[in-house]
């Protein structure tokens, strides 16, 4: 046995280009759009029956879910037994499924649904009360097996499979990558005459987003979901870094969903689903639809029906969402993403424990105006929407929101956000993000000037009026306007000339790397890889209360003080392996202190895009970006500190790494 192995993993050294060699994932037509189904581990752990299984199979039939598309039904870990048969073979547990996984098949396929098995990359599968063989050293036997069970669907767990340390249950630092096992599988599968959705589950131990897609249609991006509400922030904080990999055929897993399993209040339900079913994860049901003693509620059962958010999931632009905004001591924050026909779902989450009114900002998620806004929750629909939409959003609950017939962020038509009056055009709903006097105005007239000539424009902001000069046969005039943050500004024009539209261009502002910081106590200035740290290729770490980088920013200010935009250049990659279970939640802290004032805090997700184990800096080297709004600027100089004044705090004292920030003024 072991000889046999050693020839076949010297085989495949090479996952990436393995997959190269194999049929794209489409070519099978599987997992065109994310997978959709029910599986027995969140409920019942690792002790399904067949019973079980067949009860909750015909409930997806008899409650219209499959109908909505959840059709794979997955039998979890707890099918199987410690040994092999005489010829090598897998084997049901014969007192769990008295009829045999073959019939269970069967059963499942006479549905209408789809069967799908779950095994594990090691030699067992993962520790439950009753040891079960695993498929390392196995996996064209077990491939050729499934097959001749008709499955269509194997996930594959990542138990007792580092060689090297012993088998140990679970290894979160393993010695070689497990990417070379999985390919083992992939290969397997690929050489049987049938189509089967490949679930990798590594639980995010080497980034598989950079080797995954091309060896399995989903992959696990982290840890267990745990039936806990802290576990979403933690996931979604995770997925941050890697939805730009979701894609037909290729689907970032977050994991089974609690909805059903009475842990999560009915706005945490919807929260909970709506941000998997926006970022494109699979959606498969842990909860129990039906059994001899459980039913799952209506409100959870509504939830996983809502066609609008189960359309969100399939679409066919196979684009997920992404984290736009967050506003980590306001505890909120927006994800947002495009779907087929022009459309944009947005989500606002209240990770506060309290109902309040929430405002999402058309122009956080690339919107000025939508014809059309869709509360899906909310069960309402709003008309010509300009520039910010209000609501009620529950504790733990989310606003989520289908636009449509949208126009660009910083455009704004006369037709849908002026008055006139004579030659005065008043433009109302303006939005900046920042407060400055650079700001850029575009005017675009109906029609080209005849001659030279100049409009004047003023701004509630400043309340002074500009005069802006027209070229001769031109249709637009520019200059620099003055607008506070927030989309409560107006710009009213005086001109001879109708007026189509104008736009909004944010200041560039001025950008500071790390490098022009000065350093305290023990934070320190690293160099990075070639081509890493962007856009610096260095940046500041060991950053808390005490260790910080300072600099002195220059601004102006009309005012006393003054609201400006900063964007932050950070790198975090301290995943949370170990402490999943408990209070890990794949962030940390980055604190911006101004003037000496109270520190706006930051908590950022996860940057890390390559391997904590074998990736360039060991992922502590990408660097991603947030902005935030930062209050207490004066005209003149200001002095900026960076570091972790939350420290103490937060579950983590040290703050994330630093590499720049910009601040537009």
């Amino acid at each position: 046995m072991y000889g046999t192995a050693i020839v076949l993993h010297t085989l495949v050294t090479a996952p990436l280009a393995l997959g190269a060699a194999l049929r794209p994932r489409l070519d099978n037509g599987v997992a065109k759009t994310p997978p959709m189904g029910w599986n027995t581990y969140n409920h019942y752990s690792c002790s399904p029956n067949e019973t079980i299984v067949k009860s909750n199979a015909k409930a997806l039939v008899d409650l219209g879910l499959a109908d909505l598309g959840y059709r794979y039904v997955t039998t979890d870990c707890g099918w199987t037994v410690a040994n092999r048969t005489a010829d090598g073979s897998l084997t049901w547990n014969e007192t769990l499924f008295p009829s045999g996984f073959p019939a269970l098949g069967e059963y499942i396929h006479g549905l209408g649904l789809l069967f799908g098995v779950y095994e594990d990359a090691g030699i067992r599968s993962c520790q439950t009360n009753i040891e079960q063989a695993g498929s390392l050293y196995h996996e064209s036997q077990d491939a050729a097996l499934f097959t001749s069970w008709k499955i269509d669907a194997l996930k594959y767990d990542n138990c007792f499979s580092d060689a090297a340390s012993g088998y140990p249950n679970v290894n979160y630092e393993p010695s070689t990558s497990p990417s070379p096992r999985y390919a083992n599988m992939t290969k397997a599968l690929a050489a049987q005459n049938r189509s089967v959705l490949f679930q990798i589950c590594e639980w995010g131990v080497d980034f598989p987003a950079l080797w995954a897609p091309a060896l399995g249609h989903t992959w696990r991006i982290g840890n267990d979901i745990i039936p806990a509400w802290r576990a979403i922030y933690r996931t979604l904080n995770q997925a941050v870094p890697q939805t730009s990999f979701a894609g037909p055929g290729q689907w970032p897993d977050l994991d089974m969903l609690e909805v059903g399993n009475n842990i999560l209040t009915t706005a945490e339900e919807q929260t909970h689903f709506s941000l998997w079913a926006i970022l494109k994860s699979p959606l498969v049901i842990g909860g129990a639809l039906k059994d001899e003693v459980t039913s799952m509620n209506a409100e959870s059962l509504a939830i996983l029906s809502n066609k609008d958010v189960v359309s969100f999931n399939q679409d066919s632009l196979g684009v997920s969402a992404t984290l736009k905004r967050r506003w980590s001591e306001e505890q909120y924050e927006v994800w947002s993403g495009p779907l087929s026909g022009g459309r944009t779902v947005a989500a606002l989450i209240n990770w506060a424990d309290e109902s309040r009114e929430l405002t999402l900002n058309l122009a956080d998620v690339g919107i000025q105006a939508a014809r059309t806004l869709k509360d899906i929750w909310a069960g309402k629909t709003v008309g010509n929407v300009k520039s910010s939409y209000t609501a009620t959003v529950a504790g733990h609950g989310v606003m989520l929101v289908e636009l449509s017939d949208t126009t660009a962020a910083g455009t704004y038509p006369t037709a849908k956000f002026a008055t006139t009056k004579g030659n005065s055009v008043t433009f109302g709903s303006i939005y900046a993000n920042t407060t400055s006097a650079n700001h850029t105005l575009l005017v675009t007239f109906s029609k080209s000037s005849t001659k030279a000539t100049s409009i004047t424009a003023e701004s509630s902001s400043t309340k002074q009026k500009s005069t802006i000069n027209v070229a001769a046969s031109s249709r637009t005039a520019s200059s620099s306007i003055s607008l506070s943050a927030g989309s409560a500004n107006t710009i009213t024009i005086s001109s001879t000339l109708p007026i189509d539209s104008i736009r909004i261009k944010s200041p560039t502002g001025t950008y500071y790397p790390s490098t022009a910081f000065t350093l305290a106590g023990s934070a320190t200035l690293l160099q990075c890889g070639t081509g890493y740290c962007q856009p610096v290729g260095s940046k500041i770490g060991d950053l808390d209360s005490t260790n910080t980088a300072k600099i002195t920013v220059p601004a102006a200010v009309s005012s006393t003080t003054s609201s400006k935009y900063v964007e932050l250049d950070y790198i975090n990659n301290d995943i949370a392996f170990s402490t999943s279970w408990g209070l890990g939640s794949n962030s940390r802290n980055i604190t911006v202190s101004l003037n000496g004032g109270s520190p706006v805090r930051l908590e950022v997700p996860l940057s890390g895009r390559h391997s904590e184990l074998f990736g360039p800096g060991l992922g502590w080297w990408d660097t991603s970006s947030l902005g935030v709004l930062i209050d207490g600027w004066k005209d003149g100089d200001n002095e900026v500190v960076v570091g972790n004044e939350a420290g103490s705090n937060a579950f983590q004292t040290w703050g994330a790494d630093f590499v720049g920030l910009r601040v537009f003024d």
